[in-house]
């Protein structure tokens, strides 16, 4: 179900270390880069997507999205890219995926915004830990979150607590929040049927 006022953002801006610094975004699953395989699944829930990257903005923009580059310089974790993607956002709210989660459920944003109650912010939790970068904030939060990227905390789960976000309960589907992370990851899920 599309949410209107709801934009969905992409966050491919990071070093992906454990990607051996390749660009995690692009990385080709079942025959097109990671991050197409995230906006094909998030563009039916959302009113438009941001894409937030931070390198090979050509190959980004291909998409046919906004690219954009974080503002704090020296790849400062999803923080940055989310804190980008709100200032840029025209809707109240802005649902995150990380470019690495392909499996993540279709009903995703529904579900973080039907369930956010009073809260400026809300997570995925399945059951088995919590995904803060699965995500549903709203603008108002900005101010806050320039203020803690201004002090040189990086950590989005302090930041989430410091905020009263709260997670949404995605029971018993610990696997499609599965994380992407590694060339041996791509390579065993390229092994599996789509």
């Amino acid at each position: 179900m599309k949410m209107k006022s709801i934009t969905g953002g992409i966050l491919a801006g990071g070093q992906a270390t454990r990607m051996g610094g390749a660009d995690k975004g692009l990385q080709i699953l079942h025959g097109q880069p990671l991050y197409q395989h995230i906006a094909q699944k998030l563009a039916p829930q959302v009113d438009n997507i941001l894409i937030s990257a931070n390198r090979n903005l050509e190959q980004y923009r291909q998409s046919q999205y906004p690219v954009i580059t974080d503002e704090i310089e020296g790849f400062s974790g999803p923080l940055a890219g989310m804190l980008t993607l709100l200032k840029q956002a025209s809707t109240p709210w802005v649902a995150f995926v990380p470019c690495d989660v392909p499996y993540f459920p279709l009903n995703l944003v529904e579900k973080l915004y039907e369930q956010r109650g009073e809260a400026l912010a809300v997570y995925v939790n399945d059951g088995e830990r919590e995904h803060p970068t699965l995500a549903l904030l709203n603008r108002r939060i900005i101010p806050m979150l320039e203020a803690y990227l201004a002090q040189g905390d990086r950590k989005l789960m302090l930041f989430m607590k410091q905020i009263n976000a709260h997670p949404v309960l995605f029971a018993d589907q610990a696997s499609a929040f599965i994380n992407l992370n590694t060339a041996d990851d791509i390579e065993k899920a390229n092994k599996l049927k789509k």
